[in-house]
């Protein structure tokens, strides 16, 4: 799948319910733009479900997304997804990127070549025989990147992926999304903070209790967002439940 043929991100409908709560309400919107999409909102907003069901690991109550009139299904090698909290193997960094390959049946001389390429990106190579487990907070971050990107995919979808971090790896895992946006990759990914929002989106999707608010682009949404709601995210104020 090329990369302009991954987009549009139709949104259609999109309904969840969990328990009797409903946690997706009827979102409709269309994703086109090839920068990153930020989809931004306080907690429990339905943010990381969102981006689940983008992804296929979730499935709506109602309604549809899809990729350019395609339904996301598990296992698709051109798209990955970096979760908040990794969990790696107990083996070594170069390990678990070799045991990412030989899932996907890639020969022994490519896999030697993409590992190289990925620690090299991600500025982890002098710490490829470090065993995963021991690195520090933002290292396992850059490992978890490098994993999902070591295929190249079109897409790559992040859930908050410096939530954890010091201002110090914030920095340097912003500075890897933007190189690897930069590669003709999709990215959609999640997060509560504006600043993050401001540094790295082109298009918001700004979500209040399972409703989209606004989609629009990032200069917009900060400069003139149409909402109280999103007035008042932007203010820093307590969002009130309506």
């Amino acid at each position: 799948m090329q990369f302009a043929s991954v987009l549009p991100l139709v949104f259609q409908n999109l309904g969840v319910s969990r328990q009797g709560k409903l946690l997706l309400d009827n979102l409709n919107t269309t994703v086109e733009s090839a920068g990153t999409t930020i989809i931004l909102g306080p907690n429990g907003a339905g943010k990381s479900l969102l981006l689940r069901i983008a992804h296929g690991l979730d499935l709506p109550d109602q309604g549809s997304l899809q990729w350019n009139q395609q339904t996301p299904q598990p296992g698709e090698p051109w798209r990955a997804f970096v979760f908040q909290k990794p969990v790696f193997l107990q083996r070594s960094v170069y390990a678990n990127l070799e045991y990412v390959l030989k899932l996907n049946k890639i020969g022994k001389t490519n896999c030697d070549s993409l590992i190289r390429e990925a620690l090299q990106h991600t500025g982890l190579a002098e710490l490829a025989a470090r065993s995963a487990r021991t690195l520090s907070g933002g290292e396992q971050q850059r490992l978890n990147i490098a994993r999902a990107w070591i295929l190249k995919p079109k897409v790559m979808l992040l859930d908050e992926p410096t939530a954890e971090l010091d201002p110090s790896g914030v920095a340097t895992i912003e500075m890897l999304i933007k190189a690897i946006a930069q590669q003709c990759t999709k990215i959609v990914m999640t997060t509560h903070s504006l600043g993050q929002a401001k540094r790295l989106a082109s298009d918001i999707l700004f979500l209040h209790q399972g409703r989209l608010i606004e989609h629009t682009s990032a200069n917009l949404f900060f400069s003139q967002p149409e909402t109280d709601l999103a007035k008042d995210f932007i203010a820093g104020k307590l969002l009130n439940n309506h």
